[in-house]
């Protein structure tokens, strides 16, 4: 019996471990597309910046939810489940002091959108061809 239990720990902390690694494909850079050079940001600037705060008139554009990478940018830069995440943005709606970012569905439609629209920031997977209209302005590793 103790060796089972021994066996059944291993596999959880082996597993933990796995887990809070982050793979190639969980790696994400945001970006930006300003005329102006824009300075890197710090993780709390770009967190306040999608959770409603203004930051140099820059537009925050997430993934809807469901979204692989807004499951690693939340976890990782906002800090908040989904549900959370849902709940704030429904009260700050209700309250009329802010809305949610401008959501896309894929990695094409955020380049695209990135592409049409100044101003604007948003994140995608690490190791993408950028174009020089956008700029890394923080990488998550």
């Amino acid at each position: 019996m103790g060796i089972l239990i021994k066996y059944i720990l291993f596999f959880m902390v082996a597993s933990l471990v796995v887990s809070t690694g982050a793979t190639a494909s969980e790696q994400l850079v945001v970006v930006a597309h300003t005329q102006a050079p824009l300075r890197s940001l710090e993780k709390h600037e770009i967190r306040n910046l999608f959770m409603g705060g203004m930051l140099d008139n820059l537009t925050p554009v997430a993934f809807a939810p469901g979204v692989k990478e807004r499951l690693i940018f939340n976890t990782r830069i906002v800090g908040l489940t989904e549900s959370r995440i849902q709940s704030y943005w429904a009260q700050m709606r209700f309250s009329g002091r802010s809305h949610p970012p401008v959501e896309v569905q894929t990695v094409d439609e955020m380049l695209d959108y990135l592409l049409q629209h100044e101003d604007c920031v948003g994140y995608l997977p690490a190791g993408m061809e950028l174009p020089p209209s956008l700029s890394v302005i923080y990488q998550l590793q």
